[in-house]
């Protein structure tokens, strides 16, 4: 009797089928249709026992009904595929049949199991949902967000593998309700406060530099793209206040940043650019930022009136914080750029604290006010790239970043003094350790750094007695510098630090990306004077061999790689910030005085 007639005969349901289910990869019991329902048909009476050929619709039957292997094939048949039965309610108990496994009961899905199904696709639905929201609200947030073009100023946008040179503009434009009475009654929008905040290439670190707006300064020519997409030259002024980078003859930030890189050697990779209402909006939007005054303030020019302690100031109270000076200090812009710079750190605590980062309505009045209150750069024009510039600043510790000031002196020009000029015994040196991307805070990893063998072998080559210029003999190559550079070194040498044993070899044999000098070590004495003219680093000096120059005698071979900053140009960054220049760090409450 084949299946058919058997599973008829024994009460046994012949419809039901071992199929493969593609969601779990399980083989299971299911109902099919007649038709498709036998393997292979009883051949009918007086027929040979032999089997025929299989009709097609038995052959795609067999395709797809496939039975699990070592399921539904009788003894002594085997490859016939023959469906498992499946017994009819109230049927009697089948004992298997000799040598035929017994088949495992079929587990019906829980309702929990069922119920976690439901809620895990109404979870994934919601998902779907939410992105959506999400979606249109940064679209709505994008449409917040004004931008102006750098016209070419900065470096193109900030990279993710570099240090990070970020302009911060703030203005004295007489925008938004309730700020009549700040600024000047026909401001045209000056760079009011102006901060250059450098980020370390290894986000360890930042320093923020304050750039006062009586500082005196060269503002270079500036091409300007103006409202109905045509391009005009704004010429340059010598000997102006800085603040007039900004606003003054239709002048755009990219006047304030070409004058920024003008001035330091820097140059910003963007900029961002707030009103007066930024600080009044950002504040409200964190519930408040706690500041501290060392004794009574009562300021009738900035509408400040608090008495000494701490204080939770937002909103309007917040801006006439930031803009009193004539209370605070000595009275005036440098006075004022402490207290702001005192105001920067305490807000920095509050956006980075959990009381602001875990309350998604503070988040969301942040996102609201930050892109309304901001205009940024063309390079920062969408929530997707303020974003990504976000992740790399939220990297930092607030406790490594640095509070400074431009070191400037009273102009000497001025009998009532109104202006400042830089200090060129200190500005220098904090503007070569911006370029040079060091730490005004000492950070662990780096002191421990410093502290390593390799460290230690290369300052001790620097130790030692030296000797004269007169005596030093060197040849100088060009390994990846500037062309010319070679040459230009050679006459610095000769004619200004008495190298007069020095000669031009031409092009290195290859580049190198940083600077070095090789020496035999009867020539220390030279490579230690030399390096100090040049201010070359320890590992840059390298123990070997001498050569011989155009007159058959030893001599060292200095190999100017592209680090090369140009003759007369220190090539080591300085070790610490001078100690003139005052300076602050983000994680310290001060009260201002």
């Amino acid at each position: 009797m084949d299946a058919q007639g058997r599973g008829r005969a024994d009460n046994i349901d012949p419809a039901d089928q071992w199929v493969l289910n593609p969601n779990t990869g399980e083989y299971e019991l299911q109902l099919g249709t007649a038709a498709a329902q036998s393997a292979v048909a009883a051949p009918p009476p007086g027929a040979s026992s032999v089997p025929g050929p299989r009709r097609a619709a038995s052959r795609a039957a067999s395709a797809v009904d496939a039975p699990a292997p070592g399921r539904g094939s009788l003894p002594g048949e085997p490859g016939r595929d023959v469906p498992g039965p499946r017994r009819r309610k109230g049927a009697p108990v089948e004992e298997p049949l000799p040598g035929r496994r017994g088949r495992k009961p079929v587990k019906k899905k829980s309702k929990g199991r069922k119920i976690l199904v439901w809620t895990g696709g109404t979870m994934a639905f919601l998902l779907v949902g939410t992105a959506g929201a999400a979606y249109l609200y940064i679209e709505h947030l994008n449409g917040n967000i004004s931008s102006s073009s750098t016209d070419g100023a900065g470096t193109g946008g900030f990279s993710k593998d570099k240090a990070i040179n970020l302009l911060l503009i703030g203005t004295d434009k007489r925008t938004g309700a309730g700020n009549e009475g700040y600024g000047d009654a026909g401001s045209v929008g000056h760079a009011d406060t102006t901060i250059l905040l450098h980020v370390s290439k290894d986000r360890t670190n930042a320093t923020a530099l304050s750039i006062p707006r009586d500082l005196i300064v060269d503002i270079p020519d500036c091409p300007t793209e103006q409202a109905d997409g045509t391009s005009k030259v704004v010429p340059g002024s010598e000997g102006a206040r800085f603040n007039t980078s900004l606003g003054q003859d239709g002048r755009t930030p990219s006047c304030t940043m070409r004058t920024v890189t003008e001035l330091t050697g820097i140059t910003p990779d963007n900029f961002m650019v707030a009103d007066f209402n930024a600080v009044k909006t950002l504040t409200s939007a964190v519930g408040g930022v706690e500041v501290c005054l060392a004794k009574d303030i009562d300021d009738k020019d900035s509408h400040l009136k608090l008495s000494k302690g701490t204080h939770l100031i937002e909103g309007e109270q917040a801006l006439a914080f930031v803009r009193t000076r004539h209370s605070v200090g000595f009275g005036g812009d440098l006075s004022r750029i402490q207290i702001q710079q005192q105001f920067l750190s305490a807000l920095m605590r509050k956006l980075k604290s959990n009381d602001t980062l875990t309350d998604p309505t503070k988040m969301i009045k942040l996102a609201e006010a930050g892109t309304k209150a901001l205009t940024v750069d063309s390079q920062l024009d969408s929530i997707g790239k303020l974003k990504d510039l976000g992740l790399e600043l939220g990297k930092l510790n607030v406790k490594n970043l640095t509070f400074t000031t431009i070191p400037v002196v009273d102009n000497p020009a001025e009998k009532v003094k109104a202006t400042v000029v830089l200090d060129q015994s200190a500005a220098p040196t904090v503007f070569q350790m911006i370029r040079d991307d060091v730490s005004f805070t000492e950070v662990a990893q780096q002191a421990k750094e410093s502290k390593s063998a390799a460290a230690a072998e290369a300052a001790a080559r620097l130790k030692g007695t030296q000797a004269a210029a007169s005596e030093v003999r060197v040849q100088v190559m060009n390994g990846g510098a500037v062309a010319g550079s070679a040459q230009e070194t050679l006459s610095w040498l000769q004619n200004e630090e008495g190298v007069t044993k020095s000669e031009n070899a031409g092009n290195a044999p290859a580049e190198l990306a940083n600077t070095t000098l090789e020496y035999a070590p009867e020539q220390a004495d030279q490579a230690r004077k030399l390096a100090a003219i040049m201010g070359l680093s320890g590992s840059a000096l390298k123990p070997g061999k001498s050569v011989t120059n155009s007159q058959g005698l030893p001599t060292m071979t200095l190999t100017l790689g592209k680090d090369f900053k140009g003759a007369g140009v220190s090539m080591t960054a300085p070790a610490k910030v001078p100690s003139s220049v005052n300076k602050s760090t983000a994680d310290k409450v001060q009260c201002a005085k």
